[in-house]
């Protein structure tokens, strides 16, 4: 597969929204109750608890995608249908262009991005690599402190927990 050079992806990422696929695995610990499974990286932010995901490159499917970024963040196969759909689809944008009216989005300093986002099952045990510092499992309702900017409310969205 030919990627773009560095520094042209770089410009590119400066002015184009790039499509993502955005994923919390879940599984589920005794009937009716689930936990979801956050990994902890360095950020923008510091040093930050949020979902897996990434961009989704030439020529992949949403399914190779969501695939290949669980691989190469936690060494998990996920259980997919073959066309899998988002149960939400959200917004990331860096401060200079964000919205100034009601619309939800999360922060990223990085790149203007569209989430598509996905509760998962995976088969395996996560281990942590490549951006990932730490894998841990939450109970439905709990978060972690030090969120990413705009996680909590990605979170709630797709069922995984509610505003008191």
């Amino acid at each position: 597969m030919t990627f773009l050079p560095d520094d042209l992806y770089a410009q590119v990422e400066a002015n184009v929204p790039i499509a993502c696929v955005d994923f919390v695995p879940v599984r589920e610990v005794s009937p009716g109750m689930r936990e979801f499974g956050l990994i902890r990286r360095s950020s923008p932010y510091g040093d930050v608890w949020c979902h897996l995901g990434g961009r989704i490159r030439r020529g992949e499917t949403i399914a190779a995608a969501l695939q290949r970024h669980a691989q190469e963040t936690i060494g998990v196969t996920l259980e997919l249908p073959t066309d899998p759909q988002p149960g939400y689809t959200y917004q990331w944008f860096p401060r200079e262009v964000a919205p100034h009216d009601s619309t939800p989005f999360g922060a990223d300093e990085r790149k203007h991005s569209i989430g598509l986002a996905f509760v998962v099952s995976m088969l395996g045990e996560p281990q942590p690599r490549d951006e990932a510092h730490e894998f841990a499992w939450f109970a439905r309702g709990s978060l972690p402190d030090h969120l990413w900017p705009g996680c909590e409310h990605l979170f709630e969205k797709l069922g995984l927990t509610s505003r008191p």
